[in-house]
């Protein structure tokens, strides 16, 4: 079995892709900021099924993506990396840079110390954020021959950070990688079930239902793909020869509304789902209230546009097929219940 590092081990996605690569036998190294969070990370790895949170065959290295420092100790030694690690706002940055260079550089600094370390392959977690915004209206699916357009003026600062870092990695790859191989998985709206309170900003729209805090829901659609086909894509790719060099869109069928994802909730998870919006909120109304709501300006851009996408080339090249967005919303509701994080706070 070989050794593998996982960056952002803590996250949502990362975590599902410690526990795969653990069921797998695999020797598995994870990067978290601060090692106090080890025992965070065992608590979900636990909650997913490893057992002991993955005992030794699991090891915890610090490692920061705006920092040199540890990235060498992690990489040495490995034969694959995920790199999975990104920064993800909290809400709107004061200026883009905020998110551009840390994901960035990040990614090219853990590029070069695994090219350093004799690593086969690097597989990064990019986006469709990298490939569907920018473009005018168009009906046919965006696939992997698609990149954002930075330049148009309602690309958010997060869809620019991930397509300027994914860009840089091939940059780099094609320029400076010497025998690194490197290949991309850009999946949409990550769902799927929780570990621990540690989870992506999708979650926290299905959590946001749940507790009752969004009341009505803004026409806006968005696709999605659950978190284990995504760490499945991720270890396909890793170790498949037709991956090399290869960006694969991880989706699964067509998007979603937020109402949609309103409607599955409830139809599945009956009372539990009791606060969840009933109602979609016209267009002008958002609109109107994204001058008084600040969280509500960056989803003016995107309301009533729907971006289709395709999986094909994962399905054919690396024989993928992921579930179902029912199941991975519903798999989403269901766990953050079971974990007490879908409680009303009022």
């Amino acid at each position: 079995m070989s050794t593998i590092l996982v960056t952002g081990g803590s996250g949502f996605l990362g975590s599902h892709c410690l526990l795969q690569l653990l069921q797998a036998g695999h020797q598995v190294r994870a990067t978290i900021r601060h090692l106090d969070r080890e025992h965070e990370v065992r608590a979900m790895l636990r909650q997913g099924g490893a057992q002991d949170g993955g005992g030794g065959r699991l090891t915890f290295f610090a490692a920061d993506l705006s920092h040199d420092a540890g990235w060498k100790e992690a990489i040495d030694g490995c034969e694959y990396v995920l790199h999975v690690a990104s920064p993800f706002p909290a809400g709107a940055p004061k200026h883009e840079d905020e998110l551009i260079v840390p994901a960035r550089e990040g990614a090219l600094r853990v590029l070069r110390a695994a090219r350093e370390a004799g690593v086969k392959r690097v597989v990064l977690t990019s986006s469709f954020a990298a490939i569907g915004y920018g473009h005018p209206p168009q009906d046919a699916p965006f696939d992997e021959t698609a990149w954002t357009e930075i330049g148009n003026p309602d690309v958010q600062p997060y869809m620019k950070s991930k397509t300027l870092a994914e860009r840089a990695a091939w940059d780099f790859v094609a320029r400076e990688g010497g025998e690194l191989e490197l290949c991309v998985v850009n999946p949409v709206g990550i769902f799927g079930p929780v570990l621990g309170p540690d989870f992506s900003a999708s979650i926290g729209i299905v959590q946001a239902m749940l507790k009752g805090a969004m009341r009505f829901c803004p026409r806006v659609y968005f696709g999605v793909v659950d978190v284990r086909d995504v760490a499945d894509l991720h270890l396909r790719a890793m170790t498949d020869p037709a991956a090399k060099g290869e960006r694969f869109l991880a989706v699964a069928g067509e998007p979603l509304s937020m109402l949609d994802v309103a409607k599955i909730l409830r139809s599945g998870l009956k009372e539990k789902a009791k606060h969840v919006p009933r109602w979609q909120l016209p267009d002008w109304l958002v609109r109107l209230a994204a001058k008084r709501v600040p969280t509500l300006r960056e989803v003016v851009p995107q309301l009533g546009k729907v971006r289709r996408s395709t999986a094909d080339k994962a399905r054919r090249l690396l024989d993928w097929s992921p579930r179902s967005g029912r199941e991975s919303i519903l798999a989403t509701g269901e766990s953050l219940v079971q974990l007490g994080l879908d409680q009303s706070r009022d």
